[in-house]
């Protein structure tokens, strides 16, 4: 019998009899889970706390967006060498050193706030340290999530995680403006505190967070391009690379389009409020639904489950108005993290141990390529034509994205969920 070009090996390891015990008994995924949930939190908390400490010292909104943007560009200039360093060096000490960086950055910062007023370079300095520090951890910790967790269970591990980022995205900025209106110090203290606590947490685990490895004697240039080369070569994961990348670009878009047609329609920035935190209700129902969604639906459906919530869009077209659109995110939301919980497991299942961070670096940078033209295609639409075009053009592409994935013999071939640990 044939195999199925999908099941293969995980690092050389059988797969074993027996289920494995649930995520909740396993110790080390405990574990990085929770430094990653207050980390999350406190990272949250100066997200809105940078921004109105910027427009305090300087005055200038413009200030404000370049702080966000130093925060945000390491990602996308440095996720290639990230992820080669996390395919070459300890991933844990990698998590470990950006940790610690990032504790001395904001543990800094929070000191010199404390002793009075802090000029706009210092700013601009600690979020560029603090977003340095973010991609080097991010890159090494999809693989330490491969070590720690059964292959079987990886898309229950990823549908947790995306649990977590939806109460902290619910939660954490609000909280974080709050607590800057007691003192501009405290979000910056408490998040490096939340550092610190993913800091101890990492030394707690006891799992080796990647597998025995020989030295590649190639040069950096050609291990960086064995990791683009291995993601294109196997269709899964170069389509949905692809797939959900654009889908990245439209969802940012429209998101934006959501405030910007409110505010033209002339709601109230309270209202205005709670048509964007629909999607964050809809991403932390969609999360915690998502085992019985893995339970009942096939693997493929469950991946063409989000992008044919782009249907909903065309009501806009129909019928133009804010809360329409709203209705779209609330359906997007809950559909996102079911499917995610599927793509991203399968992603690190299916992919080589000493590939994990060159290749989920390759899908970040495809991602962050193309996130950042959603908005300025909507806002350059939406001042040249009217709402409902702009939205038309949007749902069009959306169409054409759940045309791609359903068409797609890679996403069709994919193995079931309970075939996963036999690869």
């Amino acid at each position: 019998m044939v195999p199925h070009p999908n099941r293969l090996k995980f690092g050389g390891k059988a797969p074993q009899a027996g289920s494995p015990p649930p995520l909740w008994r396993n110790r080390d995924f405990v574990l990085l889970e929770s430094g990653l949930l207050l980390s999350s939190v406190g990272t949250s908390l100066t997200t809105i706390a940078y921004p109105l400490l910027t427009l305090s010292v300087t005055g200038s909104a413009a200030k404000a967006g370049l702080v966000t943007f130093a925060r945000l560009i390491p990602f996308g200039a440095l996720s290639l060498v990230a992820g080669l360093a996390a395919d070459r060096s300890s991933r844990k000490r990698l998590m470990i050193g950006a940790d610690v960086v990032r504790v001395a950055a904001m543990a800094v910062f929070a000191v010199l706030l404390l002793a009075g007023d802090v000029p706009f370079w210092s700013i601009l300095v600690v979020g560029l340290v603090e977003g340095i520090g973010s991609t080097f951890f991010v890159a090494a910790d999809s693989g330490a999530l491969r070590s720690v967790v059964p292959a079987p269970q990886l898309p229950a591990a990823a549908g947790a995680r995306e649990a977590r980022r939806s109460v902290v995205r619910l939660g954490g900025p609000a909280l974080g403006g709050a607590l800057y209106g007691v003192s501009r110090v405290i979000p910056f203290a408490a998040n490096a505190f939340s550092y610190l606590f993913s800091t101890v947490a990492l030394l707690l685990m006891r799992t080796p967070f990647e597998e025995r490895r020989e030295r590649d004697p190639a040069p950096l240039r050609e291990q960086l391009a064995e990791g683009f080369r291995y993601m294109w070569d196997h269709g899964f994961l170069r389509t949905t690379a692809f797939v959900y990348g654009a889908g990245n670009l439209l969802t940012t878009g429209l998101f934006l389009l959501i405030v910007l047609i409110a505010e033209g329609e002339g709601l109230t920035p309270a209202r205005i409020g709670v048509l964007t935190a629909a999607v964050g209700v809809g991403t932390l129902a969609g999360s915690l639904a998502s085992p019985l969604f893995r339970k009942l639906l096939s693997v493929r459906t469950i991946l063409l489950l989000e992008l044919w919530t782009w249907i909903a869009t065309w009501a806009f077209v129909i019928w133009p108005h804010a809360y329409v659109l709203a209705l779209w995110a609330l359906l997007f939301g809950i559909a996102a993290p079911v499917t995610d919980s599927v793509v991203v497991g399968y992603r690190l299942a299916m992919t080589p141990d000493r590939l994990v961070g060159r290749v989920e670096s390759v899908r970040t940078t495809i991602s962050l390529v193309a996130s950042p033209l959603g908005p300025l295609a909507a806002g350059w639409l939406l001042q040249s034509t009217s709402a409902r075009t702009t939205v038309a053009v949007f749902a069009a592409g959306g169409l054409a994205l759940a045309l791609w994935g359903t068409l797609s013999p890679s996403l069709r071939a994919a193995p079931a969920l309970h075939e996963i640990g036999t690869r």
